[in-house]
């Protein structure tokens, strides 16, 4: 004989499922999300980077706030072992998205990053903040000075504040990366790549050519690369 409370049980638990499917499906597109218990925490970076004012509603955007308690669980959970960085990013923030990138730098578990569709911008230091990058052979890059948005005061002040935001992201990816510091900036002040704008586009190859990223590849071949790093740590 089947209780009453346990029918009321049933029924909610079944209204509970159906109004998770449908948070699931605004969201992410699909009706549930798998569970998967692993020991690598995944990080996605997408859209614009958002810093410290709020992104439009039209625009997909990535809070850093969001991220920075996942680096920081991923740190401190000793059931997490590696971390998997996979960006599709236009850039955004400069100083949310440096911020990021050395966080990321500065977690001591092995690290890896994947440029899926684009990392651009502020996109490439978060590229270069783990201990392998990977970039898909259709993915691109764009590396070119900085810029800002705004009411600009026209003064030297201004212009020797813009030379040293410029000189952090420069000596980040300088740090993080194996590319030279004559072909960092011969790119990122290309006048012929462009149009109406200064810097160079990379496309898959290309990034790896000037030694940007480590190495070409997809999603596979960067969980490989990990789960080895991973090995190695441990061993």
């Amino acid at each position: 004989m089947t209780n009453k409370n346990d029918n009321d049980e049933n029924k909610g638990k079944d209204v509970q499922d159906k109004e998770d499917n449908i948070d699931n499906i605004k969201e992410m597109g699909v009706p549930s999300i798998p569970e998967t218990k692993n020991n690598i925490q995944f990080i996605s970076i997408i859209g614009e980077i958002e810093g410290h004012s709020i992104a439009p509603n039209d625009k997909k955007a990535t809070k850093y706030e969001h991220i920075i308690p996942l680096l920081i669980a991923a740190q401190q959970d000793p059931k997490i072992e590696g971390i998997f960085i996979i960006l599709n990013t236009v850039g955004g923030d400069v100083e949310a998205g440096l911020a990021l990138s050395e966080l990321i730098n500065s977690v001591d578990k092995p690290k890896v990053s994947l440029v899926l569709g684009g990392g651009h911008s502020i996109g490439v230091p978060l590229a270069t903040s783990t201990d392998h990058s990977f970039i898909a052979p259709t993915a691109t890059m764009t590396i070119h000075p900085i810029r800002t948005t705004g009411l600009v005061i026209g003064v030297s002040q201004t212009f020797r504040y813009f030379q040293k935001m410029q000189q952090r992201i420069i000596n980040f990816i300088l740090r993080t990366s194996n590319i030279s510091s004559e072909t960092l900036n011969e790119l990122m002040y290309s006048t012929d790549e462009i149009a109406n704008d200064v810097g160079t586009i990379l496309v898959g190859e290309e990034a790896v050519k000037y030694k940007l990223i480590d190495e070409v590849g997809g999603f596979s071949q960067a969980l490989k690369k990990l789960k080895e790093l991973i090995d190695e740590k441990n061993q």
